[in-house]
């Protein structure tokens, strides 16, 4: 997830419980561009135990793969392209969702990543099932088999459609008919019993989730639980307000110089994160408003103690799905 699944992140997440492999930020393809060194350290130092992807994002074959082949100096478990991201300014460059409009644009790209992904390094794509409509899906999934590519994550939406209404689970179940790859069923995987029904509906390998371990980290442990038959750990809002602090601590430093970051960039880095974990702590919505004005790290954390810790807060659940009408102002693709 863009500006979300650096290393510490990745480490945060780690710790409550790492899914079976991570996938970088993606990194941004130019004629200019060089590999992001902020993102190239969530590869190198990355001590969760877990593979990690290196994720791609832009639309010039040749401009890709000298970014591969400098990617692959890295230990990578393999090079993922995202062919989902729906933010206008990636659209517009005909990157990301963009490039959904142009299957053939698409194939070129594939058979430049298919010759410069060696193995045993995978090839993996995040695709969303359109851009306006459906009307090219069958073909690029056609080219998935055509390419060889390892392994699909489908989120079940178009682009235009961004976050909002139902997923399309028919249109990932078809791309598990079609494609023979495993297939990953993404979109709105809110908790455990969501991951277990996406794959009832749709026959996917597993699932890919990205907003909602933000809002709970706990959830790749809770999913392990649920497919095992085993009870699964409740969280408290005290255990939430033990995961901010953690995330606090983590993300103190720059990404890239290990700098000490401005208080106001930390504190509005926070209130990232925090717009989503706030989606589960209370029906109204008071924590989001009172985080969201908060101007200093003293007064952001005061205000988690006062939702998370004062009273009978601390002892109450956390919920497992978002309450309806909290909304998080999505700032990530996923």
């Amino acid at each position: 997830m863009q500006d979300v699944t650096g290393l510490a992140f990745m480490r945060v997440i780690a710790h409550y419980g790492a899914p079976d492999f991570f996938f970088t930020e993606f990194f941004r393809v130019h004629s200019q561009s060089r590999p992001e060194k902020h993102i190239l350290r969530s590869i190198d130092e990355n001590a969760t135990g877990r593979p990690v992807f290196a994720q791609i994002i832009g639309g010039d074959a040749r401009h890709i793969t000298r970014t591969v082949i400098e990617l692959l100096r890295h230990p990578i478990a393999g090079i993922d392209l995202n062919l989902g991201c729906p933010a206008p300014k990636v659209c517009k460059k005909n990157a990301g969702g963009g490039l959904l409009r142009e299957p053939e644009k698409i194939s070129e790209i594939l058979a430049a990543l298919r010759d410069a992904v060696p193995a045993p390094r995978l090839l993996t794509v995040k695709m969303r099932i359109g851009f306006e409509d459906t009307r090219h899906y069958d073909e690029i999934l056609e080219l998935i088999n055509i390419h060889r590519v390892d392994m699909l994550a489908v989120h079940g939406r178009t682009v235009r459609e961004l976050y909002r209404g139902a997923v399309h689970q028919d249109a990932i179940a078809r791309a598990v008919s079609r494609v023979r790859r495993p297939v990953l069923a993404n979109g709105d995987i809110t908790t455990a019993g969501a991951a277990a029904r996406a794959l009832a509906q749709t026959g996917a390998a597993g699932v890919m989730i990205g907003r909602h371990a933000i809002r709970n980290p706990w959830i790749f442990r809770q999913c392990r639980e649920h497919f095992a038959g085993a009870p699964r750990a409740s969280v408290t809002l005290a255990d939430v307000r033990g995961y901010i602090q953690r995330l606090h601590e983590a993300t103190q430093n720059d990404a890239t110089t290990d700098a000490p970051v401005p208080e106001s960039a930390h504190v509005a880095r926070m209130k990232k994160f925090l717009n989503f974990v706030g989606q589960s702590v209370d029906p109204e919505g008071a924590f989001l408003r009172d985080m969201r004005r908060a101007a200093s790290a003293a007064a952001l954390l005061a205000a988690c103690d006062t939702h998370l810790l004062a009273g009978a807060a601390a002892s109450r659940l956390f919920a497992d799905e978002p309450y309806p009408g909290v909304i998080a102002r999505p700032n990530c693709e996923t």
